[in-house]
């Protein structure tokens, strides 16, 4: 197929993205980007944090790593299941009950200032490498199936893709994002769901047929029971419980899509209702990775990890319509991820890190130019990210992604947890010390395992075990007597009083208080 033709399908689908934005923005303010003025309907947020969380890594890696590990992933995903109980029933009650715009305005009321910058400065730092390893991904795939050809740079597609999506969030932010992650996640599971029938029919497959021919090849074998193994079935579901609890429950982009729903009852049916749905959704992809591999040994493709299901769609010569919903389903794959870390990162640096929300002095207009100037920054850090994962590419990055993921969500997940679990006061000033040195001293431990561990690998545990350890630092610098802030499980706003001292008042919050 003609470079130009898909080039302008996309044009086409970023056309359509740009109307929906500029109809969701009208009469947008900073309330609007931050929290969508609180009137997000939840089957909306549901449905449009699939593409979120399935994002372009899992559209192109997980199919990728089907012919190295089978269904092993899923077992990840079992974890992943069982953290969104977690975060639907302690963490969100939490937030509602305290009328959050930063989540990590908890650590304030409970901890105190140092806390909370802290916390806020993780996040930046998880949710930038994240946004930016999956944004590379989908990058990578568009300029070497497509661009090139077309003689188009790897710099200058990097550089349109992040304009674009600076162009559809500056001004509606959670407002807009709601809306366009779901028209992205509608065509991302149409795109799946077509090249899963394609290639069955292709290969005069039926479900139980293609259940025979994978599992004949290996494709299918799911529990690793080798506890020596990263992919250990236990250490794969405790891992993806804690990633979902950090990079969802304790994520400003995820949780402000959430706390953008009027009530908690509703927010609460959102999250466990897109858990199932994801549930299905990893399935049917490891099911397109082993057709992929069955198709590719069928014709006499190279088999090459993330490359496969590009290779396949784009330079195989299946029909124009396949190739075409490849396009627009990898490209609705990142984008709902991008678009919303973009919008969080500047929620989370403009409240948390500048306290514009607490600064009486600055008008509505001052705080949005403050916002608009964060967002554009935070994009030219987007830009400098996808650049530098060009040059440390392995070829499967959804690995690195969940390296990433347990080195710096270790330290979030610690602090809200000794927040919630424990009544005592921390010595503020040796928290960033604390969530610094921990991370460091697990990467030691990673990168000499072999040596310190007597043969363990670490696989997704590490996030538990970084955790751990920063849990143990902090109660070690912590005494007794700290604010307790507690969360309730009923559906409940906090009074007019309460919201003014949460939103402005810099006084610790007392248990007397709520």
């Amino acid at each position: 197929m003609s470079p130009a033709i898909l080039l302008f399908i996309i044009v086409i689908y970023f056309s359509v993205l740009l109307g929906i934005a500029f109809y969701t923005s009208r009469h947008s303010n900073n309330e609007s980007f931050f929290i969508g003025n609180r009137n997000s309907k939840w089957w909306l947020v549901a449905f449009g944090m699939i593409g979120t969380s399935l994002s372009g890594m899992t559209f192109i890696s997980v199919p990728g790593k089907v012919g190295a590990s089978g269904f092993q992933y899923f077992q990840v995903v079992i974890g992943y299941w069982l953290g969104y109980f977690v975060v639907a029933f302690v963490l969100l009650p939490l937030y509602y009950r305290l009328n959050l715009t930063s989540i990590y305005t908890y650590l304030d009321k409970r901890f105190g200032k140092v806390s909370y910058k802290t916390g806020a400065l993780f996040f930046t730092l998880s949710r930038t490498l994240g946004a930016t390893l999956r944004l590379y991904l989908v990058i990578k795939v568009l300029e070497k199936f497509i661009l090139q050809d077309m003689g188009i740079p790897f710099e200058l597609t990097a550089v349109i893709i992040l304009g674009l999506i600076l162009l559809y969030t500056f001004r509606g932010g959670v407002k807009t994002i709601v809306w366009t992650d779901t028209l992205q996640t509608t065509f991302m599971l149409l795109a799946l769901v077509i090249c899963v029938v394609y290639i069955m029919d292709t290969l005069h497959l039926n479900m139980s047929s293609t259940w025979a021919a994978m599992q004949q090849k290996g494709y299918t074998r799911l529990l690793q029971t080798d506890i020596n193994s990263p992919s250990f079935f236990l250490k794969q579901i405790l891992g993806g419980a804690f990633i979902t609890i950090g990079m969802t429950g304790l994520d400003q982009e995820m949780m402000q899509k959430n706390i953008s729903v009027s009530n908690l009852k509703d927010s609460k049916k959102n999250m466990i209702s897109f858990c199932f749905v994801l549930l299905l959704a990893n399935f049917i992809f490891l099911l397109l990775g082993g057709l992929l591999y069955l198709y590719a040994e069928a014709k006499g493709i190279p088999a090459a990890k993330d490359d496969l299901f590009p290779m396949i769609a784009v330079k195989s010569g299946l029909p124009f319509y396949i190739t075409v919903c490849f396009i627009i389903g990898l490209i609705s794959a990142v984008f709902p991820s991008a678009d919303g870390a973009l919008t969080a990162l500047t929620s989370s640096f403009c409240i948390d890190i500048l306290g514009i929300r607490r600064n009486r002095n600055m008008s509505e207009k001052q705080q949005k130019r403050t916002r608009l100037i964060v967002h554009n920054a935070f994009a030219l850090v987007f830009l400098a990210f996808v650049f530098l994962f060009r040059e440390i590419d392995n070829g499967s990055l959804i690995d690195t992604l969940l390296d990433v993921a347990g080195y710096t969500y270790g330290p979030l997940l610690a602090l809200f947890a000794f927040g919630i679990f424990t009544k005592r006061k921390l010595i503020n000033e040796l928290v960033p010390v604390i969530c610094i040195a921990a991370p460091i001293a697990c990467y030691i431990l990673k990168h000499n395992e072999g040596r310190l561990l007597n043969g363990y690998v670490i696989g997704t545990e590490l996030l538990i075990i970084n955790a751990t350890l920063t849990f143990l630092l902090l109660f070690l610098c912590s005494k007794k007597g700290g604010n307790v802030v507690v969360a309730t499980t009923e559906n409940e706003r906090p009074t007019s009083t309460e919201n003014a001292r949460l939103d402005g008042d810099e006084s610790p919050l007392q248990l007397a208080d709520i």
